[in-house]
């Protein structure tokens, strides 16, 4: 079968985010954060690790270093020793530590709300720089983690082998006036209900446009 073939039409896709909207009207990601700050690098931690480990290891330091400049006086050491709990923690904690002396260097202490520069951050690649975009800054962007793409390639909505393919699909199938949610809903879809081995298909609200032709029930 096609790619093409595959795809729901237009209005089926308005339909889709239609019905999405209707169940959770305002969408919001699960990381913990109290600034744009700490929202840039829990997204960062968050990579290879569950956000709700996330939220127990940045509780604590977020009451202590929610500033660029209070993480780098909290030091490498100190901010190690309070992710340690999160996978790849040695390596995440040096880019903390370097993205915040960068922030202070070249930003003045401020998250740039560019990707370009966000890019430039130790640490931040595409997704992480789509996720602060989009929940910091208000900007309509798609962050493809692995829930997305499954649920983009799945359900026919962006079928692609990268999660750049999937991203620059559906910024241009997702209607304009869904775009700013569009990411929140795919990923709390896929998390929840399009899971990777056991999708629960019997109470997806999209299953009626959904192109998965291995759909199960109870």
């Amino acid at each position: 079968m096609s790619t093409k073939s595959r795809t729901p039409s237009k209005a089926e896709i308005a339909e889709i985010f239609a019905a999405f909207s209707r169940d959770n009207p305002e969408p919001e990601g699960e990381l913990d954060y109290v600034n744009v700050f700490t929202l840039l690098v829990a997204v960062v931690l968050s990579a290879q690790a569950t956000d709700v480990g996330v939220n127990k290891a940045t509780r604590a330091l977020f009451e202590i270093a929610d500033t660029p400049e209070k993480m780098v006086a909290l030091g490498e050491d100190a901010i190690r020793e309070h992710i340690r709990t999160i996978g790849l923690y040695r390596n995440k904690a040096k880019n903390v530590y370097l993205l915040s002396r960068m922030l202070i260097a070249e930003h003045g202490g401020d998250v740039p709300s560019t990707r370009e520069a966000l890019e430039k951050l130790p640490g931040v690649g595409r997704k992480t720089a789509n996720v602060v975009l989009n929940i910091g800054f208000g900007q309509p962007t798609i962050a493809v983690d692995t829930h997305l793409f499954r649920v983009g390639n799945r359900t026919g909505l962006a079928t692609g082998k990268t999660p750049l393919e999937v991203e620059k699909k559906l910024e241009k199938r997702v209607p304009e006036h869904y775009l700013l949610h569009a990411h929140h809903w795919l990923i709390l879809h896929g998390r929840y209900v399009c899971k990777a081995r056991k999708p629960e298909c019997w109470r997806c609200i999209i299953a009626q446009w959904c192109r998965y032709p291995a759909k199960t029930t109870v």
